[in-house]
């Protein structure tokens, strides 16, 4: 049996080089031909699909899903949702979670991928037993990382604990490309000789080892790889697909997937690769290789972060003294792995010891949060000391954030009541309450009105229990 892949260039693709711009029009004409492929999924919703198609392209993201959906009739959709945090920055009401799984699922949604940035697995439990009540595919990911925590070990038993939690399957989400190729073979080995549901494996272009780490994870069995069509791979993004697919050719991982269509779909998104470029939306810092992620483990947009926050303060030269700092305050902070939205944090935080010339002189709200665990368990514990100075005395929760949250969905269909159009308005109202009143009165002002039908096919489709 050959090995599978997802493909990311409706998602984590434009996600990692051009800040998720593409558009619902751009990506309509490769829908049918890559539906024609075979790949394991397309990967094309969640993430930060979200929030941009409503902030920045005047898109509803269920109107994406349901025009996808009606175009890829072979193929299973996936998409990433940051556990309770679903696509939003904060930890949502386990109401919300639950109604946001539902709709999702209804409108055509098959494997939704489940990650904590801390790798804290009370907080993905609760989409994990939505996804699989609704019918759905639960993809459990743990975030891979590396620090005086964590080891090979770690992650098997984080494995196990997934697959225990009812994980249909499991991702290891290297999302800065910090996984060499021969911990991939040794890691992927562990984990098929201790669980018995498929593993898949995401990693970024970032470091310039992906495709070798691929090659490596195949060879010790894994059973599925995220890549990127070409114009849209490499740097911030997926190793590319055209190039593995040629790669297995004739062995016994061989894809089976028609080369000559995939060229075909490339050749598309080349000329999508070339407008961006001519926009200014795709940079070629993003698209190269950076070896100090290896050494530091920012991974590509953390990096931009960082860039621009010390233009602002007009503190450029201090780049490298900030770099340095990042490893130092993910220690303090229990190390926790640098991905939405830690690494947000810890890098604001590094800026701010550098630039105040002292640690912790000045802490963001954020940074206390993740000491006072409103985010959850951190992976190490924090020490005293680190805790003392930046919370002082405050008290600190040990339970699951969420358990603090009270039911939050009545509360906001009624807030948003004059803008229902559909259901799932309340959904976007409760992630992004101040974004989505700037839409829907957008929406309303055009005169835009959901179409019946594509809200018809959702439901024959997908039947709401």
């Amino acid at each position: 049996m050959g090995v599978k892949i997802t493909e990311t260039v409706l998602r984590d693709a434009h996600q990692s080089l051009i800040a998720t711009r593409m558009t619902t029009e751009e990506m309509l004409p490769i829908l049918e031909k890559l539906d024609n492929i075979g790949f394991n999924a397309l990967e094309c919703w969640g993430g930060a699909t979200f929030d941009a198609c409503v902030r920045f392209l005047n898109e509803d993201p269920w109107d994406r899903l349901r025009i996808i959906r009606s175009k890829v009739k072979k193929t299973k959709l996936q998409m990433l949702l940051r556990g309770q945090n679903l696509l939003g920055y904060k930890h949502y009401a386990d109401d919300v979670v639950d109604y946001f799984v539902q709709k999702s699922i209804a409108n055509g949604m098959d494997i939704v991928r489940i990650f904590d940035a801390l790798n804290d697995y009370r907080n993905v439990e609760r989409s994990v037993k939505a996804t699989k009540r609704e019918g759905g595919h639960a993809q459990v990911a743990f975030s891979y990382t590396e620090s005086a925590f964590h080891s090979l070990d770690q992650f098997v038993k984080d494995a196990k604990q997934l697959e225990e939690m009812g994980a249909d399957s499991i991702c290891i989400k290297d999302m800065a490309g910090l996984l060499v190729p021969y911990k991939a073979y040794d890691l992927v080995k562990a984990l098929k000789e201790t669980v018995k549901v498929p593993i898949e494996l995401h990693t970024h272009y970032t470091s310039g080892v992906g495709s070798m780490t691929y090659l490596k994870a195949i060879e010790a069995g894994i059973d599925i790889v995220d890549t990127a069509m070409s114009p849209l791979a490499l740097g911030t993004s997926q190793p590319p697909t055209e190039p593995l697919v040629a790669t297995l050719k004739g062995t016994k991982y061989d894809t089976g997937y028609d080369l000559d269509l995939l060229s075909d779909i490339s050749e598309y998104v080349e000329t999508l690769r070339e407008k961006y470029l001519k926009s200014g939306l795709l940079s070629y810092k993003v698209m190269g290789v950076d070896v100090n992620a290896l050494k530091y483990q920012v991974p590509g947009g953390m990096l931009s972060n960082l860039v621009s926050q010390l233009k602002q303060a007009g503190k450029e030269d201090k780049f490298l003294e900030v770099l340095r700092e990042v490893p130092r305050v993910r220690e303090d902070l229990g190390f926790p792995p640098l991905v939405t939205p830690s690494s947000q944090i810890v890098g604001t935080q590094a800026v701010m010891n550098v630039i105040a010339g002292e640690r912790y002189k000045m802490v963001p709200k954020e940074t206390k949060e993740i000491v006072k665990g409103m985010y959850g368990k951190t992976p190490a514990p924090i020490s005293d000391e680190i805790v003392k100075k930046i919370i002082g005395e405050e008290e600190r929760i040990t339970c699951r954030p969420a358990d603090t949250l009270q039911p939050e969905l009545e509360k906001v269909k009624k807030e948003m009541a004059e803008y229902l159009e559909q259901d799932e308005d309340v959904l976007t109202w409760a992630m992004f309450p101040q974004v989505a009143q700037k839409y829907f009165e957008w929406r309303k002002a055009q005169k835009y009105k959901i179409d019946p039908d594509m809200v018809d096919y959702a439901n024959r489709v997908h039947p709401m229990a």
